[in-house]
């Protein structure tokens, strides 16, 4: 599997790709849009920063493991089968979610984005209301398995050529990535509980954000798994860049897509007077 080029074109867009789909992961986005939805009423500004506060939590905890691998591995040599499986296993976890989001959309009743690291956070901290608790959440959502195992293979592989300074690189750019997403969808939300009567307008976002994320994960672990066994795989710089801000466009689009309905419905129901 392709190590990443730290201080290169490709490895800050690679890094910043990963950043912004990870911000789209099923957990992150199932427990932003409730903690949002909760907040909303009781303290409007703060639930239009959610996500950016969750993240910014998360991605604390993403970088000082990065670079604590980093330290690490230059007194300790990591034997090359747990490398192995460091790497891989994101590409099956991408799997499992894209898996799970994808049964749930066909089935008809999708509710909420699919994942599993919920469970593990208390409930008296997911029902907090304080910028403080939203930061806690983030910070205990990147201390579950995957993400901590993501965190140490990307350090592990910046200290390879770039040392601690690339391991810190990787984690801000991984960071600033989730940060993006993650604000994204804590203002569409908002913007939706301030324009929707019911809860319909929330459920067709959900559904159209499960499809991205399905999207999403199948894509970024097939070109993983690609890439791996066939260089010819490989994006060029460009097209990483490309398909980065394309990523961004369609989570914006999501947004006006759904204004486009309300507005649609609005107008209807004044037609039908």
């Amino acid at each position: 599997m392709e190590n990443y080029l730290i201080f290169d074109i490709t490895g800050f867009t690679l890094m910043f790709m990963l950043g912004l789909r990870h911000g789209l992961d099923p957990d992150h986005i199932a427990i932003i849009d409730n903690m949002v939805i909760r907040i909303h009423d009781q303290r409007p500004s703060l639930a239009r920063w959610v996500g950016t506060l969750f993240a910014i939590g998360h991605g604390l905890v993403v970088t000082c493991i990065a670079v604590l691998v980093s330290l690490l591995s230059t007194k300790f040599s990591i034997p090359q089968n747990i490398s192995v499986i460091l790497e891989w296993v994101p590409v099956l976890l991408l799997l499992l979610v894209g898996t799970l989001n994808l049964v749930q959309l066909l089935k008809g009743n999708y509710v909420s984005p699919q994942g599993w690291r919920s469970h593990f956070i208390p409930q008296k901290l997911r029902d907090g209301t304080s910028a403080l608790s939203v930061l806690l959440v983030g910070v205990l959502f990147a201390t579950v398995f995957d993400t901590a195992t993501q965190a140490a293979a990307w350090g592990y592989a910046a200290s390879v050529n770039h040392g601690v300074w690339g391991a810190l690189v990787i984690g801000l750019i991984f960071s600033a990535g989730m940060i993006i997403t993650d604000t994204i969808d804590s203002n569409i939300v908002c913007g939706i509980l301030a324009r929707a009567t019911d809860a319909t307008t929330i459920k067709t976002y959900r559904t159209f954000l499960g499809w991205f994320i399905v999207a999403m994960s199948f894509g970024v672990a097939g070109y993983a798994i690609l890439s791996a066994f066939n260089s010819s795989f490989e994006l060029s710089d460009d097209q990483k860049s490309i398909l980065g801000v394309i990523f961004m466009l369609l989570a914006l689009m999501m947004y006006f897509v759904l204004l486009l309905r309300k507005s649609f419905k609005s107008y209807a129901s004044i037609g039908s007077l």
